[in-house]
């Protein structure tokens, strides 16, 4: 991202994990004054790319319903029977997706929710009782699911249990206590949609070396918890596992798992320790270790558009603070930069 090329764009870093950086988008999303301002000095107004945005969930819903007809032409699925489908989420979006796919009529039983060890959901599906209050969000090879305030999970309680004020009561508990418990009959209609389960680190990794091994398919930290996942709860149905994201973004802990237990090279030493967490060694080069993945996983290739990336140089430096009004302010001097 900060070696972009676009004269039109900008990169911000933002400082703190992702819920802080989350909560400061959406404050400024939430900002009236400042949308007002866009409007008058720049005739702009902000949106979203992520599924802050309705418009992220809506072709994720299409591609269930093609997935659902690739597998019934492929004879994978009788003819009205249903294929069970695990997603690895924190944020509650993609998984969003599939239930409201279900919703419009694609074949899907259960739907399988995947948490790594920041395991807040699946506990939540299984007690009712959403409680961050004494968590610590933890750092994983998965960092897309490191996330303990789901975003979406509201939109999903809001068409379980059609009661706007009780919603609105729940994400004030969240957001004051740090827990929320959701009413008895709410609960027995998330669970007959929905099961959860997570995986933990090291175990993460040593599902990617065993897939490749068996498989010959190299999957991404995020794709290898949906597999562990999906793996303990098959049952009569097919499962269909939502591969959310390309290895070749998380070189370092990929590499780890490739040369750790259970990987082709059998040893722990050939990368470092296997520490499972999504901290890359010291010292390496998240791009150089791109083709240390190729060098023990014979067949994967780096995307061109990311191997472009080595030749580019970086154009972005600037660190923000994780708060709405830093955010605000960095906003208004790119805007009066005159390159936007």
């Amino acid at each position: 991202m900060i070696t972009q090329p676009g004269d039109n764009l900008s990169v911000f870093r933002l400082q703190g994990d992702f819920d802080a950086c989350q909560t400061a988008v959406k404050a400024v999303f939430d900002d009236p004054a400042f949308a007002a301002e866009l409007a008058e000095r720049h005739g702009l107004s902000l949106s979203s790319a992520n599924s802050i945005n309705w418009g992220r969930l809506m072709p994720q819903i299409v591609y269930y319903f093609s997935a659902c007809a690739d597998l019934l032409a492929g004879g994978h699925l009788p003819r009205g029977g249903v294929v069970d489908v695990c997603v690895p989420t924190g944020n509650f979006g993609d998984i969003l997706a599939g239930y409201y796919a279900k919703r419009m009529g694609a074949p899907i039983g259960r739907l399988l929710c995947a948490s790594n060890t920041n395991n807040v959901l699946a506990d939540f599906i299984a007690t009712g009782s959403y409680d961050i209050s004494a968590r610590s969000l933890v750092k994983t090879p998965s960092p897309s699911m490191d996330i303990l305030v789901s975003s979406n999970l509201e939109r999903l309680l809001f068409d379980l249990s059609g009661d706007p004020a009780a919603i609105r009561g729940w994400m004030s508990d969240l957001r004051d206590g740090g827990r929320f418990v959701i009413d008895p009959v709410t609960l027995a209609k998330l669970q007959a949609e929905f099961v959860g389960d997570w995986v933990d680190n090291p175990e993460c990794l040593r599902t990617i070396g065993e897939v490749y091994l068996e498989h010959h398919y190299l999957m991404d930290p995020h794709t290898a918890v949906g597999w562990r996942v999906a793996e303990r709860h098959k049952g009569d149905a097919p499962v269909l596992i939502v591969s959310t994201a390309h290895w070749s973004k998380f070189a370092a802990d990929v590499a780890r798992a490739l040369a750790g237990p259970g990987g082709p090279a059998a040893t722990t030493g050939a990368i470092g320790p296997l520490p499972g967490t999504g901290t890359p060694p010291a010292g390496d080069d998240e791009l150089d270790l791109l083709d240390r993945v190729v060098e023990l996983a014979p067949g994967a290739s780096v995307p061109p558009q990311l191997a472009a990336v080595r030749e580019r140089p970086v154009r972005f430096r600037e660190r923000v603070a994780g708060t709405r009004e830093a955010l605000e302010e960095s906003l208004r001097r790119w805007l009066s930069s005159g390159t936007s």
